[in-house]
Formats: structure tokens, sequence, C-alpha cells
């Protein structure tokens, strides 16, 4: 489903009669955190996750960090979307996104990747197979398995919308509560979005505060003129037609999608028919582009970004406290 447009409006009356409801919804969160610490690995754990629902580029973060750290590390997953259970390693020529969620599957291609319903199974088989740090795909709010570096990643774009707690907003926790166990923010997006998060939420971040933003991954694609046909199943994916635009490419249609949408063949068979009426090429995220069936890979093109990290000295030094003799 699309998050509801007062989300990310100032709050109004239809945050103030979910109100009741996002106290529930705090209350549970806080309940499951109080639960933790859980499983204490032999290593590091670094987790990446978010206040908000939905995307807000957790995945790129993650593959940032693994391009970024010196020693072995293992991803752990919950799988969101998946079938399987775990812990499972993702293979790319054995599993699909069906099995194992299509982030997994993306990011099984920059390092040993673990799905795991209990992610202190996944932790435990990582550990087993090697790993001598674990990244956390996502688990900010699960208190299974104890965090060594918490980072908070939100889009920059939308900050933390209304502030309000699901129903009546897109977080899954308050911003001052969430914020107090996180030992590092990272805001994603361009510096027109940099300087309004920190207008609008600067004063709320009492750790290190990294930014980033996401560039198109050159690959000797010649995007320009291409009249294309763009879809994506992503958080916001205003975002992705914007940047394949900025490549220089002609898109002549557009078709969001729900985050982690299956695209089944009757979906991609309406879309294929769509883009050849318009004379386009159909182009998607490299996220959606794992949830593809096998007959349509050939039939998309892919447009893939790259989170580009501003000043990292925090960053740095966290990960040489974490890692010091290894």
């Amino acid at each position: 489903m699309r998050p509801p447009a007062f989300w990310h409006q100032p709050p109004g009356w239809q945050a103030a009669v979910l109100a009741p409801l996002a106290a529930l919804y705090a209350a549970g969160t806080a309940r499951r955190v109080a639960k933790g610490p859980g499983f204490k690995a032999d290593g590091p754990v670094i987790c990446i996750g978010n206040l908000n629902a939905g995307g807000v580029g957790k995945t790129p973060t993650v593959i940032a960090l693994l391009q970024h750290l010196r020693l072995r590390a293992h991803v752990v997953s919950r799988g969101y979307g998946g079938t399987l259970t775990g812990p499972v390693q993702v293979q790319d020529r054995v599993h699909t996104a069906d099995q194992v969620g299509d982030e997994p599957l993306l990011l099984s291609a920059f390092a040993p990747t673990w799905v795991a319903k209990d992610r202190a199974q996944g932790v435990r088989a990582a550990q087993g197979a090697g790993a001598e740090l674990i990244l956390l795909d996502d688990g900010f709010q699960n208190p299974g398995v104890a965090k060594d570096l918490s980072i908070v990643v939100v889009d920059a774009a939308v900050g933390f919308g209304n502030g309000r707690v699901i129903p009546a907003g897109p977080l899954r926790e308050p911003v001052a509560v969430g914020l107090a166990r996180a030992d590092m923010v990272l805001s994603i997006g361009d510096d027109t979005a940099q300087a309004r998060f920190d207008q609008d939420w600067g004063a709320a971040i009492r750790v290190p505060h990294l930014r980033g933003h996401l560039a198109p991954l050159q690959m000797g694609m010649d995007w320009a003129g291409l009249r294309a046909f763009a879809f994506a199943g992503i958080g916001r994916p205003e975002k992705f037609f914007q940047t394949l635009a900025q490549q220089g490419a002609d898109v002549v249609g557009q078709q969001a999608l729900d985050d982690h949408q299956t695209l089944t063949t009757a979906l991609l068979t309406r879309l294929e028919r769509d883009a050849k009426a318009l004379n386009a090429q159909l182009v998607t995220t490299e996220k959606d582009a794992a949830r593809l069936p096998a007959a349509f890979r050939p039939k998309v093109l892919t447009l893939p970004v790259r989170l580009q990290l501003g000043d990292t000295a925090a960053l740095d030094a966290a990960l040489a406290r974490l890692t010091d003799g290894n």
C-alpha cells in the first residue's frame, strides 16, 4: 500500500483521530524493545535500521558499508516478502525473491547474505560460516540480537514525516525514543533535502549525523535520448523516475508500484504492452530487477544507484573502535 498523504503533512485531524491507536502501536514497540538485549555475537554487529515504515535507503547503506569495511562481513536479514524461514544463505542462482526477498537477493552479490526470521539464528549461522562482522539489515526495533553500533537511516526529503507513530504517521516509534538508542543518524538526499531535514529535525539529533546521496552507477550505458517506460516498487518511486530523467532519458511513461510488490506475469505483460505502444524501453530499479521472472529479465533495463557518503570521520572512528585488533 502507498502511505497516506497526511503522514507527510503537518499533523491534522487524521493524526488526532488515530492518536489512540498510535499510542498502542508505540507501546507495543516499546515492550518488544524492552525484552533485549538478546543474543550476543562473538564479533561486532552493526544494525542498519530506521524509524520510518517503508523504504528509506537501508539497502544502499548496507552496500556502502560492505565496501567500506575491512573485515569479512556477512549480512543477516529477515527476508521481508520471502517464504523461507531460514537460516539459509542466499544463493542468487538457487533462490528467488519470492523465497528470500528482493533485498537479500540483491545484497548476496556483495557479501554472504543470510535470511532468518529469527535473527539470532541467522547471526549464529553467519558466524559458523566465518563472518568476522555482522551487518543487520533492519532490526532496529528487534531485540533478538545485541547491537554494537546502530545507524538509523532516514530519507532527508521526507524526514520523519509528521512525527507521529503508525497509523497516525509513518513512524514505528517516537523520534526521541528511537534516537535515544541510536549511535548515528544517516540522512540520504541532495543538498536541498538535507538543508530542509536539518531545519526540521536537526535539533532532535544528539548523535553523530552522517549525510549521503544516491548517485547512478556509471556502467557505460548512455541514457541520453532513450525513450523509457519506468516502473518501480520502492519506498518513493518518484525518486527513481527523476533520477532516470536526470540521466537524459525521455521518460514517456511511468508506473509507481507498491514497495516490494510482486511482479506477476500479468502485470509485466501489461507494462510491456504499454511500453510498446509508446515505442519505449522498460526500465526499473536494481531492487525491482531482483523480482523479475526469468522470462522478463532480458526485456528490462536496470539503472543501479550507489550511496555516496559525505564526511565519514565519525563512522570511521566508530568502525575503528569496533574492529580494533582485527
